[in-house]
């Protein structure tokens, strides 16, 4: 639901989950209500004027009359608009879209705070806004019993805006309704008015192991999900079944369940985000030429039900697209009991796949053990003749993962090469929507003067972000227990503590913080940069934090610095807490000392271009380089990505690479004007820094 005000020339809008924006007009006056939009809308605004200001945002310009379309470019070029008739799309907090006929100018301000929209004289523009709805509607109660469970997991694709295939757009699928336990099956009457029946059946054992792996597909395909008992005389196997197309495909028992599922849903989730290109939403998506050589009518099954496009994708073999298809984003390793069903608003919220968790003895290898004491934070021989103190032991751990980007660790155990999450990581993320403020908030603690090297990177690059967009930086050093507690209680954003940890906790001037004396924290998301803080983080997700980074054990305090300033780099630029630190502790030969807990897919802001990028630069002969892009995101899985080159004529998704063979001058273009991490020599660099390397 979408509510808005007008107060002098600026039009006010807020949705149900507290999404505010605001958007200043030139002698803006509202004509009218309620026209019509070729986008999905909660709210139309006609409103007459010559210019509209909205927040920092991406921006796209699509005209009606044809397939031109345009981006702003995110470096501060204008963008000039000739006469047609077009729809923009600016990708602000509450989604905006602006339909009008004539020419237009789209350019950021001098400070990149803001995005201006002018006109030649004042003109007619169609002010279309759809609200995210990043908070879930309702609360779905379940008994312990895998038939209440599988009701529960049909109707949590109510969230759903569309039943199309543009519900491969990640604005166009909602928060899933929540899961508490009680004593009965309960499904508000609002839940139930939002499902839509696909047509669509999944039938499966009556065990949450089942349930919870095919989870991530009946939510996709807004299936119907339903338990058997042998009583129908088809046995227990699970099936898909799509009653009106007469279909009826057999799936595998556990384990084998597992990769029927992962196929079945890459499979219909890519060739929906092909299809949807037919619909009024579509771009130059390299991808869809596939839909030729398959022999698809994309516009028939545009058009079609469900139950009908399901009918035809499962006519196509998996191992006919297998080389197209994005590499899946997420996995989720869950234990398949009872407690566990609350989680899975949360994970399908993400478009997460689910396994059942693991595990094999770790190699000896995998960790490698070190003797470097004298460098090692908190050793003997450290800097300014710091005193040894015990640093808690972790046993850890290795996960049997499947095909992903992230991995996600919902089960007992302390695994390497995952984010270790917990429920309440979940429900903390949900609290923090209600957090408001006009600024990220972050802190950095130096409780240890001899790291001052790391305190001082971190602290200018949190400087030299704050120049783009809005946040509050404070500098914290030698911290009492009492002192350090109130950063940790306090409403900060992101708390970067650079110091030790021992077992007793994180050291102080007075002595040690354990976590687990804290009230609350209050600190959204944090970075214990200290040696063997895992279980310290750990305490911290379950006294209130969404998410943080952590080191296992002892690390070198060169490799701290190297991974703490990279990380800050990244996280300040939207990247995910689990993909920053993935990318940061590349930098050096322990990286696995270093981990995630909490929700690693959680984002502390959000990035000039949308979606996180990173480069990979390849030198070639005759001064040109090979540039591969990589743009995804956990939290936007079926977006776009137009690479930013001159011989880039076609969108991606996000998910598949792109690559590019350019000459020196457009490479330093590039780097110039675009914010994104680049590997390049072995090494990770941020592109503003390494431009001037090739002028």
């Amino acid at each position: 639901m979408i509510e808005w005000a007008m107060a002098g020339d600026a039009l006010h809008v807020m949705d149900t989950d507290n999404a505010e924006l605001t958007v200043v007009g030139s002698d803006l006056s509202v004509v009218g209500t309620g026209r019509e939009l070729p986008r999905p809308v909660d709210e139309t605004i006609t409103v007459t004027t010559d210019e509209l200001r909205f927040p920092n945002a991406v921006v796209y310009a699509f005209a009606l009359g044809s397939s031109a379309r345009y981006e702003l470019d995110p470096g501060g070029q204008p963008l000039s608009l000739p006469t047609d008739e077009y729809v923009i799309d600016v990708d602000t907090e509450i989604k905006s879209y602006l339909r009008f006929s004539g020419r237009a100018t789209i350019r950021k301000t001098d400070d990149f705070e803001s995005i201006v929209v002018s006109f030649p004289e004042p003109v007619r523009v169609v002010v279309g806004l759809r609200s995210r709805h990043e908070r879930p509607a309702g609360t779905i109660t379940v008994s312990d019993s895998p038939a209440d469970v599988a009701s529960a997991i049909s109707y949590l694709s109510s969230s759903y805006k569309t039943a199309s295939p543009d519900r491969t757009y990640p604005t166009l699928r909602g928060h899933p309704p929540l899961i508490e336990f009680g004593d009965d099956l309960e499904i508000p009457d609002a839940i139930r008015s939002e499902h839509r029946d696909s047509g669509i059946e999944l039938v499966v054992p009556p065990c949450y192991e089942s349930l919870y792996v095919t989870a991530p597909l009946a939510y996709h395909l807004q299936a119907t999900v339903r338990t058997t008992n042998g009583a129908d005389g088809v046995g227990m196997r699970p099936r898909l079944r799509v009653p009106e197309e007469g279909v009826e495909t057999e799936l595998s028992p556990m384990p084998g369940l597992e990769r029927n599922v992962e196929r079945l849903l890459r499979k219909t989730f890519f060739l929906d985000c092909l299809v949807r290109n037919a619909g009024p939403y579509g771009t130059q998506l390299a991808e869809a030429g596939l839909l030729d050589a398959l022999e698809f009518d994309a516009e028939r099954l545009y058009e079609a039900t469900p139950a009908t496009r399901l009918a035809a994708y499962l006519e196509t073999p998996f191992d006919a697209i297998e080389h197209r298809l994005p590499e899946w984003h997420l996995a989720t390793y869950v234990t398949p009991e009872y407690e566990t069903a609350e989680t899975l608003p949360f994970l399908l919220d993400r478009m997460s796949l689910l396994y059942t968790p693991r595990t094999s003895e770790l190699e000896g290898q995998e960790l490698i053990e070190r003797s470097l004491t004298d460098f090692y934070r908190g050793g003997n021989g450290s800097p300014g003749g710091a005193h040894s103190g015990q640093v808690a032991s972790v046993d850890i751990v290795k996960p049997d993962l499947r095909d992903a980007r992230a991995h996600g660790w919902l089960a007992d155990g302390v695994p390497i090469d995952v984010f270790k999450s917990t429920a309440a990581a979940y429900h903390n993320r949900l609290s923090y929507l209600e957090r408001s403020s006009e600024a990220t908030s972050i802190c950095v603690v130096l409780n240890d003067p001899d790291m001052a090297g790391e305190h001082d990177d971190v602290a200018e690059i949190y400087r030299q972000r704050s120049n783009e967009v809005r946040m509050d930086v404070t500098v914290e050093e030698g911290l009492t227990r009492n002192e350090l507690a109130a950063v940790f209680e306090s409403d900060y954003d992101f708390v970067h503590y650079i110091g030790h940890c021992e077992t007793d906790g994180l050291r102080c001037t007075d002595g040690m913080l354990s976590a687990s004396s804290l009230d609350r924290c209050s600190a959204q998301t944090f970075f214990l940069n200290a040696c063997g803080s895992y279980y310290e983080g750990m305490e911290l997700i379950e006294k209130g934090s969404v998410a943080g980074a952590v080191t296992f054990r002892k690390v070198l305090n060169d490799h701290a610095i190297k991974v703490g300033s990279t990380f800050a780099r990244l996280l300040v630029h939207g990247f995910s807490i689990e993909r920053a630190l993935r990318l940061a502790r590349r930098r050096i030969m322990m990286g696995k000392d270093y981990a995630v807990v909490g929700d690693g897919t959680h984002s502390l802001t959000q990035s000039e271009s949308r979606l996180p990028t990173t480069i990979t630069l390849e030198e070639l002969e005759d001064d040109r380089y090979l540039v591969t892009f990589d743009c995804y995101s956990t939290r936007a899985t079926g977006s776009y990505y137009v690479p930013h080159t001159t011989d880039s004529e076609y969108a991606y998704l996000c998910g598949n690479e792109s690559s590019f063979t350019i000459e020196r001058t457009e490479l330093v273009s590039l780097l110039k004007s675009t914010g994104s991490s680049v590997i390049y020599d072995g090494d990770i660099y941020w592109s503003g820094e390494l431009w001037s390397r090739f002028v």
